[in-house]
């Protein structure tokens, strides 16, 4: 079978124009995918707002908001006929789930009618997604139902090794493959990144002698949106300006915070950008990307950063760490305000040291998607024939 002949499903509960990690990874799936000439469907929710597209298949089924988690929607595929019209009359050659909720059992439904391989990545600690918003007794049996998605799987993928830890917890025994998210970044050499992150500061208005701390992804507690606002709290006599970009159920909270704390001037929201360029322009303006965060796996946002040769400032211990030298590519600390001040502090007396690790970080984290799906479709070719002698 030639791959061209077939189609390859990508299935996620998010897709543009709700943007997150996991979006931006079934992106450039998509991107790589329809270039190197392969037939390619996404499978996401409905969304009232649509965003133009082209080279692909999007099948997109009944879904409501989900008012807990905005901008985030549930799907409800039972409830749209034709989604399933859609998926029977489309011949996948594999089908690869990004997610376990609504659209990773359709991905099961087409793998076992159509008798095609099923991937699926363990992206998120879905547990914590799930206990900020029900009931534990409902948590325990969304869960049995999660892992019995993954446990149903040919195979399952995670984005780095220590997010093993987090499977088998969940009580996952199966074997698993790491296989690493990319960067759609890039810059020749550090050299012009460096004169990158000046132009970029200028174009966002920033004061050359400003310290720039930099915040993207979802706006929840559960990424340490707090920790970052109180330790901006304790920078006062620097001048410190901190920038958070994106959004998430505690924004309200957060905008209330920095009232009360009188840091109107010191900490700004930006809201969702959906510019990748301008995106670029935060990340390069910034000398310290802050995220503490025990909730995430494998952040694109602490890679994405660090090609722009902006090093992150992680929790000690946490799963985003795994790939973090302290004081090499990156900067550890403890769960605190006062452990997040007090590094802000020390690099603050210390650019050199920003810029040293700026660059190893640039060095060590941020490989290219290019790389990244040179290696998924040599995969997903091995998975399809292993599967087709059965």
């Amino acid at each position: 079978m030639r791959s061209g002949e077939k189609v390859y499903g990508l299935f996620n509960d998010s897709f543009p124009p709700v943007l997150d990690g996991v979006t931006l990874t079934v992106q450039n799936y998509v991107k790589k995918l329809v270039e190197s000439g392969r037939k390619t469907c996404v499978v996401t929710p409905w969304n009232p707002v649509q965003e133009p597209y082209d080279g692909f298949l999007l099948y997109r089924y009944f879904s409501l908001p989900i008012f807990s988690r905005h901008p985030y929607r549930y799907g409800y595929p039972k409830l749209d006929p034709f989604i399933w019209r859609n998926l029977n009359r489309t011949p996948f050659a594999l089908v690869h789930a990004h997610c376990p909720f609504s659209s990773g059992r359709l991905a099961l439904h087409v793998a076992r009618k159509q008798h095609v391989p099923l991937v699926a990545t363990f992206h998120s600690k879905y547990k914590t997604d799930l206990e900020h918003s029900l009931p534990s007794w409902m948590v325990r049996r969304v869960m049995r139902r999660i892992m019995s998605f993954f446990e149903a799987a040919d195979h399952v993928w995670i984005p780095q090794q220590r997010v093993e830890d987090t499977v088998r917890e969940y009580g996952y025994r199966g074997k698993l493959t790491v296989v690493e998210n990319g960067i759609d970044f890039s810059m020749s050499s550090f050299a012009d990144t460096s004169a990158y992150k000046v132009e970029a500061r200028k174009r966002l208005g920033l004061a050359p002698d400003e310290m720039v701390l930099l915040f993207v992804g979802q706006h929840i507690k559960e990424k340490g949106v707090e920790i970052i606002i109180n330790a901006v709290d304790r920078l006062r006599d620097l001048p410190v300006k901190m920038l958070f970009v994106g959004t998430g159920y505690a924004v309200d909270e957060m905008n209330s915070m920095i009232k009360q704390l009188g840091l109107s001037g010191r900490v700004k929201l930006y809201g969702v950008i959906g510019s990748r360029q301008r995106l670029m322009d935060f990340y390069a303006a910034a000398h310290l990307f802050l995220f503490p965060s025990f909730y995430d796996n494998a952040p694109l946002v602490v890679r994405e950063a660090a090609v722009m040769g902006t090093p992150s400032i992680l929790l000690r211990g946490s799963t985003a760490a795994e790939v973090i030298a302290d004081g090499f590519n990156g900067f550890l600390a403890e769960n605190t305000p006062e452990s997040y001040a007090d590094i802000v502090r020390r690099l603050f007396a210390d650019k050199d040291c920003i810029m040293r690790v700026g660059r190893n970080a640039s060095a060590t984290l941020a490989r290219p998607w290019s790389d990244i799906m040179d290696d998924v479709m040599q995969r997903y070719q091995y998975i399809i024939e292993s599967y087709g002698r059965r």
